[in-house]
């Protein structure tokens, strides 16, 4: 299906384009949300008559959009979500989710606005894409950690916070370790010192 592009749009054109794409792609995104027209002569015709409006509409759009990108700077928002030893969360951080913490954190964002190919799934800083317009993106930090103090830990060394053995239990455990293979060598020396008796 052919269509005339009223925005850019990623992957496809620039405002204007006529760009053949997928029936159910124009259908279920393009058209209801404004972003296309079907290319019929008739369309065509009062895409030319309203070029003019419409280039200054997005050009006003672009600008609210990058002021707004200016604002957010170096945003981090934090995520706080139950995870394994290991880091792995017990359920994903979707693209929702960090349209809310962002919205929360003072800008207003659509779910449909941030780009997360796939739900992400560790702790730790994640990069996120955030659309403010087709022509203005912006990389926001998604800070998922088990708590707020795990959170500001994580931005401090820039990665994921695993341990979860304090150094007490740490020491603990290396010190039983210790003594089970003093034990051994003990047990090793007696069955020696038998084996020489007996011989």
């Amino acid at each position: 299906m052919e269509v005339i592009l009223l925005q850019r749009v990623e992957k496809l054109g620039q405002m204007g384009d006529v760009v053949s794409v997928k029936p159910g792609h124009a259908r279920n995104r393009l058209l209801p949300q404004g972003m296309a027209l079907r290319a019929t002569k008739a369309n065509l015709a009062v895409f030319e008559a309203q070029k003019a409006q419409l280039e200054a509409d997005n050009l006003d759009r672009r600008k609210d959009a990058e002021a707004v990108a200016a604002t957010m700077g170096e945003l981090a928002v934090t995520l706080v979500r139950q995870a394994s030893d290991v880091g792995q969360l017990y359920g994903s951080v979707t693209a929702r989710d960090i349209a809310n913490a962002v919205t929360e954190a003072g800008y207003t964002v659509a779910r449909t606005q941030v780009v997360l190919d796939q739900p992400i799934k560790n702790l730790g800083l994640h990069q996120v894409k955030i659309n403010l317009h087709p022509e203005v993106a912006i990389e926001v930090t998604a800070n998922v950690a088990r708590s707020e103090e795990d959170a500001e830990e994580q931005l401090r060394k820039g990665g994921a916070v695993l341990g979860t053995i304090d150094e007490m239990e740490e020491e603990e455990a290396y010190e039983a370790a210790e003594e089970v293979f003093e034990e051994d060598d003990l047990a090793e020396e007696a069955a020696e010192g038998e084996e020489e008796t007996n011989a």
